[in-house]
């Protein structure tokens, strides 16, 4: 006999950071801000060709893709040096970029990133459900000033950074930390990435995952996570 039993409701939500929250910003203007910065310091320009800064932009536009090449445990998020270390190397990787240029981008690297366009609006609506909702990174850099001034921090009931616990996705003790902040059952939690293979690691604790693939518009699908809620999730 077939006993239809349907899932527990969610009341809390779990959100990766990067490309699911916020997106990295434009490249171009990346470099650009780079640039500035070596100029208010008065540290002499890199000597770069147009070509070769479009080939750097490129590369920077997959920066964390290549990093993974060097760094495919994600240690670079259990440690500020290290984080910092890697993404020297992987920008080293394309020639002639010299290490002042290197510790600039690295710099105005967070005033890039940018809010998708659907996500205050999404937790938002979620804290108005009494739904809460904590961000889970795999980061080595402290996000919250972006999150401060972005106003996402007041929307959230806490934050989960790899690099002060310890831990990095899909480690299920990291998702064990996230649900302590929490404070709602695996089983009424709703995970949201944008990685198969990192978020997927609260499944053990009864985590219901949800993956939204990378997008390039403004908006990010983030509406789909109101719709599971209304509907009670994933089954």
């Amino acid at each position: 006999m077939f006993i239809n039993m349907a899932p527990e409701p969610i009341k809390g939500v779990i959100f990766d950071f990067h490309s699911t929250l916020v997106h990295s910003g434009d490249a171009s203007r990346w470099v650009e801000a780079a640039l500035r910065r070596l100029t208010e310091e008065e540290s002499a320009a890199p000597d770069l060709s147009a070509s070769q800064i479009r080939g750097l932009c490129e590369h920077l536009d997959q920066i964390w893709q290549h990093a993974h090449t060097i760094d495919p445990g994600s240690e670079r998020d259990l440690s500020q040096e290290h984080h910092w270390d890697v993404f020297n190397r992987t920008v080293t990787l394309y020639p002639g970029v010299k290490p002042d240029l290197i510790a600039a981008l690295y710099a105005v690297m967070p005033d890039q990133w940018v809010p998708f366009a659907d996500t205050l609006p999404v937790l938002r609506e979620l804290r108005s459900r009494g739904v809460r909702t904590v961000v889970l990174s795999n980061n080595g850099l402290d996000i919250r000033s972006f999150l401060d001034r972005t106003g996402v921090s007041g929307l959230l009931d806490g934050v989960v950074l790899s690099f002060e616990v310890g831990l990095v996705k899909p480690d299920s003790a990291i998702f064990a930390r996230a649900l302590e902040l929490l404070d709602v059952p695996g089983s009424q939690t709703l995970m949201v990435g944008d990685s198969p293979r990192d978020d997927v690691g609260g499944a053990s604790l009864q985590i219901r995952t949800l993956i939204l693939p990378h997008t390039e518009g403004p908006v990010h699908g983030l509406g789909t996570v109101l719709q599971l809620v209304g509907n009670g999730g994933l089954s």
